[in-house]
């Protein structure tokens, strides 16, 4: 049996915010060379404000765009009044990852402790999309991308992956 080879997805990233532009985004900066680095191809870099119907309007052209395969999405995941991204995509879930959002909780304790129940980062399949809704932070990015995503994304990744199962949504 041969082994599988590395196999580049589509990814769009996109980050929420009111305060920063693309200049000074450094979380969706990090999305981007953590991706990139990895070998997958960088389709589309968004930066959008704390509208839910905004996002929900973006997040919609992303999933029907065949070009993407995998948003990944930084910012408004937290519980303040303007805080709703997790909002924008519900409507939109066909199969929601609930384990993405339970095991980045749970790996998230040891580092920052009780503190991580205030996150609402979540993951979906929407359509024939995977949607990643990561925290702000610029660590958070870092920890989800290196402990859960990018080994998701990558089809050598045993026992399975997201990546191997994208021809089959």
């Amino acid at each position: 049996m041969t082994e599988e080879s590395f196999l580049p997805l589509s990814v769009a990233v996109v980050s929420v915010s009111d305060t920063r532009t693309l200049d000074t985004d450094q979380s969706g900066a990090l999305l981007v060379e953590l991706s990139t680095g990895a070998g997958h191809l960088l389709a589309q870099r968004h930066l959008i404000k704390d509208d839910l119907a905004e996002i929900r309007a973006l997040f919609t052209r992303l999933r029907d765009d065949a070009s993407v395969q995998v948003v990944l999405c930084t910012g408004g995941t937290g519980i303040t009044a303007r805080d709703v991204t997790p909002e924008a995509l519900e409507p939109l879930v066909s199969k929601p990852i609930l384990g993405f959002g339970e095991l980045f909780r749970m790996l998230s304790y040891a580092e920052i402790g009780p503190s991580t129940i205030q996150s609402r980062a979540t993951a979906a399949l929407c359509d024939k999309t995977l949607f990643f809704v990561l925290p702000g932070s610029r660590n958070a990015v870092r920890f989800a991308m290196e402990r859960i995503i990018l080994s998701q994304l990558d089809r050598r990744t045993r026992p399975c992956n997201f990546a191997e199962l994208l021809p089959r949504f």
